[in-house]
């Protein structure tokens, strides 16, 4: 089998800038797509030649139509399939033939409808794969390029988009029509416009790769409806983001999951598949976004403007109100407001009225023309204190909409600083807000968003260096020793070990564990107790108990041999009065650690990431407050120290209010060997260590639970 990533490399320059096209299963039926995909390379001036492949046409739309593809004399590099889905492949077959190397697969019916759709799609996968084929689709909108060199519009969207720097790439087609009619009406362009639809080839991963090096792309925006490869996709983005510093944005659906059934474990509860996508996308650089508004207002902020050169803002504002609220937004989005320097200030009570407000946010007044905004934007834009500016209208009788926006243009065209503008209103505001849209300035329809858009700007940058960190392979670990207890739990049909089997596990991977024993009678328990130390805590040890406190199954604490040998006792007879069936290996006897601060870690196997860490704030309460941070395996020590300080709970590990700091460092030591772990034995389907109490120097796990 060839190489199929070169082979998407090489073939998606002749998808993206063909010089000759052909449109298989073209008609001259009005209102149909494989005429309307015709007509859109026609009317968008492409730079190529154009063949329609229609059996029963002898010329289509003045252009002269072909029988067969095979029948075209000429070299073809792109060919378009508008067939029925039934004969797809037929086509395709003959493409190959042709020597066709870049295809899109327009045509639905495929794996989206499941049965037959699904072999028709594995005929067409196995016809590429013979002729060396790389093809997006099916089930697809097409693709677009605004680049002048193509101005290729094989897509069955109404009209081509502006030219412009950001690339989208979508997985659904009727979102796309949508998003051109949204982005054309803002004057939002375009570089490229993908619908990849069923991805049975090319997929997002690809596409990323190629706009990462596509020179007309700035941005890139991905909207997906599945994410079946989380790994791949993470670190696509972690390379596209540190080799070409190109912000990518994504929406991904489906943040629901109606009834789900109860996990086994907390880790299990926890990290469901939204949250786990939400820590995925941030551990590799990606911005998530809820919509398509929040991603545009965000994009433009990326696509338009230079980026700010810290985090601090001026605003300027003809009406108090939005002033204050734009302020409180500022601050609530991490950034700061800009102190002004004196000159900022002299320049201001020169140019401003009496009763102006000339501290930031400054307001003009609502008597405000176009020479008072200019004053405040010429003043703001030198001093070296103000990295962005936000600029605020409201509709006065008097305000002289157009002109102020021209000026805005005018004044920011000559500084090397991001401008936002929001010009609050609809109908009356609508010409400022084209002519801003036009010059490139992002206008904003509530001034809040400015704060959220200027934020993703500000943190996307700052935080790029931490996407990728080094990874610490320890050598001190007995993988052999480890894997063997769990293939013999899978062997014997186990869901998940015994608590002491658990702890050994562990322990091979020089995770901190305590001292423990188990006792099958009342002596044992009490000659086990003894030598451990007082107190100990007693605990149930079967395969058929999870949750071991719903049971009865824990006593502590316990301070003499008497009350151990009585706890015995009673949480045997416990155990049997709940679960009388349970097969009980013994109990448990373990040192009780004090004075420590409760934490959980966890591992989940996700279908697409693969192994998902969790770390939060222990005990019996974590589902409670769910106060915990996920990040997908292997974990850096750039990402260890992420998970810790993300949680609300995290000052109490800290020096604070008189408590001593905790050992964060053994904390981030053993989230890495918990990561080495899962990467190490993927006999494990999830693991809960809770707690472990972390001291002021070191740790141990007081309980653990892992399913295989």
């Amino acid at each position: 089998m060839k190489n199929r990533s070169s082979l998407h490399h090489k073939n998606l320059e002749k998808i993206f800038y063909p010089d000759s096209v052909a449109i298989i299963g073209a008609n001259k039926m009005k209102g149909t797509v494989p005429y309307d995909i015709l007509m859109s390379i026609l009317n968008a001036n492409f730079n190529g030649i154009v063949f329609p492949v229609s059996p029963g046409e002898r010329f289509i739309a003045g252009v002269k139509s072909y029988k067969y593809v095979v029948d075209i004399e000429e070299q073809i590099d792109l060919a378009i399939l508008v067939f029925p889905s039934a004969v797809c492949h037929l086509a395709l077959e003959q493409c190959g033939q042709k020597g066709i190397k870049a295809v899109i697969i327009i045509s639905a019916g495929f794996r989206e409808i499941g049965g037959a759709g699904i072999e028709r799609e594995e005929r067409i996968k196995a016809i590429a794969e013979k002729y060396d084929i790389s093809f997006i689709g099916p089930n697809c909108l097409g693709v677009i390029n605004t680049d002048p060199r193509s101005h290729l519009n094989a897509s069955f969207a109404r009209k081509m988009p502006e030219e412009g720097p950001i690339g989208f790439l979508s997985q659904s087609g009727a979102l796309c029509t949508a998003v051109l009619d949204y982005a054309r009406a803002k004057h939002i362009g375009f570089s490229k416009f993908i619908s990849f639809g069923n991805k049975a080839d090319i997929s997002e991963i690809d596409l990323l790769f190629y706009l990462m090096e596509d020179e007309k792309t700035k941005v890139i925006l991905l909207y997906l409806e599945e994410v079946s490869n989380g790994k791949e996709l993470l670190d696509a983005a972690k390379e596209v983001i540190s080799k070409s510093g190109k912000p990518i944005l994504i929406i991904k659906s489906g943040r629901t999951e109606e009834g789900a059934a109860a996990a086994a474990s907390h880790t299990g509860s926890l990290a469901g598949g939204d949250e786990i996508c939400d820590a995925a996308f941030e551990q590799a650089g990606i911005i998530r976004c809820d919509n398509v508004v929040e991603m545009f207002n965000r994009a433009i902020a990326f696509a338009y403007q230079p980026v700010p050169n810290g985090d601090k803002v001026a605003i300027i504002t003809n009406a108090g109100g939005p002033g204050v609220l734009t302020t409180d937004s500022v601050i609530q989005n991490g950034l700061k407001l800009a102190k002004f320097s004196e000159e900022t200030a002299k320049h201001l009570k020169r140019h401003l009225p009496a009763t102006a407000n000339r501290s930031n946010p400054i307001d003009v007044i609502g008597d405000a023309r176009a020479d008072r905004y200019n004053a405040a934007m010429s003043a703001t834009f030198i001093d070296e204190g103000v990295d962005t500016v936000f600029v605020i209208l409201t509709p006065q009788s008097m305000t002289d909409i157009d002109l102020i926006a021209r000026e805005i243009a005018k004044v920011s065209s000559h500084y090397d600083k991001p401008v936002f503008a929001s010009f609050m209103g609809a109908t009356d505001v609508q010409e400022g807000i084209d002519v801003l849209q036009r010059n490139g300035i992002p206008h904003y329809q509530i001034p809040e968003s400015m704060a959220d858009a200027l934020s993703c700007v500000v943190h996307f940058h700052k935080d790029q260096s931490k996407v990728s960190s080094v990874l610490i392979t320890y050598n001190d670990v007995n993988a052999e020793k480890a894997k063997l207890i769990l293939d013999e739990a899978v062997q014997n049909g186990r869901n998940f070990l015994t608590e002491d089997d658990a702890s050994e596990v562990l322990k091979n991977y020089n995770i901190p564990t305590i001292p423990i024993q188990v006792a099958t009678s009342v002596e044992e328990a009490k000659e086990a107790a003894d030598k451990i130390g007082y107190p100990v805590v007693m605990k149930i040890v079967s395969q058929d108990i999870i949750h071991k406190t719903d049971v009865g199954g824990i006593i502590l604490p316990i301070h003499t041999s008497n009350e151990a040998g009585e706890a015995y006792s009673t949480i045997i007879q416990n155990v049997k009065k709940h679960m009388p069936d349970a097969n009980i290996k013994g109990v448990l006897v373990a040192p009780l650690i004090s004075g420590g601060e409760e934490v959980i870690l966890g591992m989940k196997r996700d279908s697409s990431f693969g192994p998902v860490i969790m770390f939060g704030m222990g005990g019996i309460l974590v589902e409670v407050y769910r106060d915990v941070s996920l990040r997908v395996a292997p974990i850096s020590e750039a990402d260890a120290t992420t998970m810790i300080e993300k949680i609300q709970g995290y000052p109490l590990l800290t020096e604070f209010r008189g408590r001593k700091a905790k050992d964060i460092e053994i904390l981030k030591e053993c989230i890495m060997r918990l990561s080495q772990l899962a990467m190490e034995c993927p006999q494990i389907k999830e693991l809960d260590i809770n707690p472990l109490i972390v001291l002021e120097k070191g740790c141990f796990v007081a309980d653990a639970k892992i399913m295989v």
